[in-house]
């Protein structure tokens, strides 16, 4: 599925995966969301709710321009650098043009809606 992330005013295309929590993150849409930075390789803000995880592998290594959810803690996942495997990620989907990525290191809000 298609999605368009809007952060800071400006628009940057993403394709979500055909896994549950995907298709659960979706039906959320459209959100507008405040962004905090974690560890100088993401960005992370807590979702209205908790997403299902069935049927997802215990964790991931998520790369730059991945979206992802961090079951654990209820929060949605913007990376903009690789992070080593943890358990409790879902990649959700990941930025149609890794050229964006560099948006998301300095970004402080996301508006986040299906493209139909």
């Amino acid at each position: 599925m298609d999605i368009r992330l809007t952060i800071d005013g400006r628009p940057v295309d993403a394709t979500l995966n055909d896994s549950p929590p995907a298709r659960d993150f979706a039906e959320l849409l459209p959100l507008t969301l405040e962004l905090e930075d974690f560890h100088q390789a993401e960005k992370i803000v807590d979702l209205p709710r908790r997403l299902s995880t069935s049927g997802v592998p215990e964790g991931a290594a998520p790369k730059a321009g991945d979206l992802g959810y961090y079951a654990p803690w209820g929060q949605l996942v913007l990376y903009y650098r690789d992070v080593p495997y943890a358990d409790g990620i879902v990649i959700l989907g990941h930025l149609a043009d890794d050229g964006d990525i560099g948006r998301l290191a300095t970004a402080s809000k996301v508006t986040v809606d299906v493209v139909r």
